[in-house]
């Protein structure tokens, strides 16, 4: 089960201009390069750091030679991470997945903001009951030592819980986003949210994500969510904990298929950045006007991974 495609690239772009000033600042080049893939940067970066949706895969098949390519890269002795928002499903699960779309990732080589978010609740546990905003078919799996309850259409536990987590969009209805309007309304509380996307690309169109979610609710409420994922610093932070303390940054690069996460979390954290064009989030639209407009730069543009 997944959100329902309602949303084209237009409106996708349009909504993250909506919501820049919550967004990161970070420099750009002058004008991008054009590239054919990622072979043609190989020689130029150690360590590739791959959005997934978009790049790998679209929903549930993979893009044309990706496999190909990114088995390619490993061989080369080149480190893949796969630096992703999506923070549905447990990293076995992802793992899984990964595999049947035919990809060769070990537990290193998938960081999600999944990771990200449920990191940083476990050094610093919040106080009290929290209500969670993902699908039940995993349980509460990952999320050792934290007091959770599912959030579905009983509007008592939206009044009980001492704070909200924002982890996927699957379960996630029009009622319930108004059940949590109306009780941060009430009594406002921390809200923290594991994947920053407005939507992500899938074999039928955009689907809306938690991000879409969670800046309605700040627009409605007031209350600030904190956002784990691109393109936030933490997740990069994250990313340099799992390389070794001698890898030039300057030879890292984030790839990936929006603008306002991919290209912008990663410039912000000072890396290069590539942007794949032909399958994700931006397919539909003119990559030079969305430059033009958005003002995000990145170092190369290529059409598929």
């Amino acid at each position: 089960m997944c959100a329902p495609a309602t949303r084209d690239a237009v409106w996708a772009f349009d909504a993250y201009e909506a919501v820049r000033d919550r967004l990161p600042q970070a420099r750009y080049p002058a004008r991008p390069r054009a590239v054919d893939s990622l072979a043609d940067l190989a020689q130029d970066f150690d360590v590739f750091l791959l959005d997934a949706f978009g790049v790998l895969n679209v929903g549930e098949s993979p893009i044309p030679g990706a496999p190909e390519r990114i088995a390619a890269l490993q061989a080369a002795g080149k480190r893949v991470i796969v630096v992703s928002n999506a923070a549905s499903y447990p990293k076995r699960v992802a793992l899984e997945r990964f595999g049947r779309l035919g990809f060769d990732f070990t537990a290193d080589d998938v960081l999600s903001s999944r990771d990200v978010l449920i990191a940083a609740l476990t050094r610093s546990p919040p106080a009290g009951r929290l209500g969670l905003i993902a699908p039940e078919s995993h349980g509460f799996e990952e999320f050792d030592g934290l007091d959770l309850v599912f959030l579905a259409d009983d509007p008592v536990p939206y009044a009980e819980v001492d704070g909200f987590v924002m982890m996927s969009s699957v379960p996630w209805t029009d009622r319930r986003q108004a059940l949590l309007e109306t009780a941060l309304t009430r009594d406002p509380r921390p809200v923290w949210v594991g994947n920053p996307d407005l939507v992500a690309p899938r074999e039928t169109g955009l689907t809306l994500e938690p991000g879409h979610f969670a800046h309605r609710l700040a627009d409605a409420t007031g209350v600030a969510p904190e956002f784990f994922g691109k393109p936030y610093g933490n997740v990069f932070d994250m990313v340099r904990t799992r390389l070794a303390a001698e890898v030039d940054p300057g030879r890292i690069v984030m790839v990936g298929d929006t603008l306002h996460t991919d290209i912008l979390g990663g410039a912000a954290a000072g890396l290069a950045t590539a942007l794949v064009t032909d399958h994700g989030a931006l397919k539909d639209l003119d990559i030079g006007a969305a430059i033009a407009r958005s003002r995000i730069v990145p170092d190369f543009i290529l059409p598929a991974p």
